[in-house]
């Protein structure tokens, strides 16, 4: 089942049951398993399969949980975030939700963390402290601190074979023999990398998400390698998602309206595409059984209040009394 076939098929009540604030999902190697975190630093385990039932619940941290993944065996997870004072970083028995670890080290925000998915194990963590912070265990300990950062370290990733890669980026993902590395950031380009035996890395192609304008929504924030599947995820929330066997494939993307609706239109010279627009003047297309089909782009992007479509040609009706 594809990417797209697995989002379609998610039931809504999931969706929406808790999981809206999700920063990262992790499923353990068996696939039986779903860990999801959200605002309230609430982590909770659901099946992967048919109803997707809620199995287990867990307060993990007192704030937002920003990262969370599950170890190598499937039997412990780790979660990071905001901890209003509290602890920062929390990692436990998936089943029993008992402490496997303390996780001192960190003053601020904790962004991110991983496992090391190979024996012995190990977690990495990094967050608004400028602190890269290294533990051993179980149970974990506190065993170094990296401080070569001078801002905010967004994302931290093990390599699947357990090396470490280095980058000031947004988000950082690997290929799953090891070899290759994903990166998005702020720039809204994503890039994948060669590793060498070295440790050094080379570019091997550079990403593009079609229907980017240049704008600060366009920036690229998240992103994931999953088996053949390169995903990313911008600010504004476009979700492409690329071939890794064919990079010069044009993705498949899902994105929508984040604002309230205000009109929508039906193309009168192709009753396939329907056109919906918000307030501030975002204009969606949409094909009959495919759904999102990109963006419009507009010499001015001023609010709307309503339009009509026509063939090649819209007419909207702005808050500013004026039509074009």
């Amino acid at each position: 089942m594809t990417l797209a076939e697995t989002y379609a098929a998610t039931p809504a009540s999931l969706r929406r049951r808790g999981v809206t604030q999700l920063r990262w999902r992790g499923t353990p190697p068996n696939g039986e398993w779903i860990a999801s975190g959200d605002v309230s630093g609430t982590v909770r385990i659901w099946g992967a399969h048919d109803d997707h039932v809620l199995k287990k619940e867990f307060k993990v941290l007192a704030g937002r949980i920003d990262d969370l993944q599950w170890s190598a065996d499937g039997m412990r997870i780790v979660a990071s975030g905001d901890g209003k004072g509290k602890s920062l970083v929390r990692a436990f028995m998936w089943d029993s939700g008992s402490n496997v670890g303390e996780f001192d080290g960190h003053s601020r925000r904790v962004l991110s963390c991983a496992f090391k998915p190979t024996r012995p194990f190990r977690i990495v963590t990094c967050g608004e402290d400028f602190l890269v912070n290294f533990y051993e265990g179980p149970p974990f300990k506190f065993k170094l601190s990296s401080r070569e950062h001078s801002n905010f370290v967004n994302c931290v990733r093990y390599s699947p074979d357990g090396n470490g890669h280095k980058g000031s980026i947004y988000a950082v993902s690997w290929s799953p023999d090891g070899k290759e590395v994903l990166t998005v950031s702020a720039d809204k380009s994503a890039k994948v990398w060669e590793i060498l035996d070295s440790g050094n890395g080379t570019l091997k192609t550079t990403l593009t998400c079609p229907g980017s304008s240049g704008g600060v929504d366009d920036m690229l924030v998240g992103c994931l390698w999953q088996n053949d599947h390169i995903v990313t995820v911008s600010l504004g929330g476009t979700i492409s998602i690329f071939s890794a066997s064919d990079l010069d494939k044009s993705p498949f993307q899902f994105s929508g309206h984040m604002k309230n609706i205000s009109s929508l239109s039906v193309l009168r010279g192709n009753s396939d595409y329907i056109l919906s627009g918000r307030y501030d003047g975002l204009i969606c297309k949409w094909m009959m059984g495919r759904g999102f089909c990109g963006k419009l782009q507009r010499e001015q992007n001023s609010q709307i209040k309503c339009f009509a479509a026509h063939e090649e040609e819209i007419i909207t009706s702005g808050f500013d009394n004026t039509v074009s």
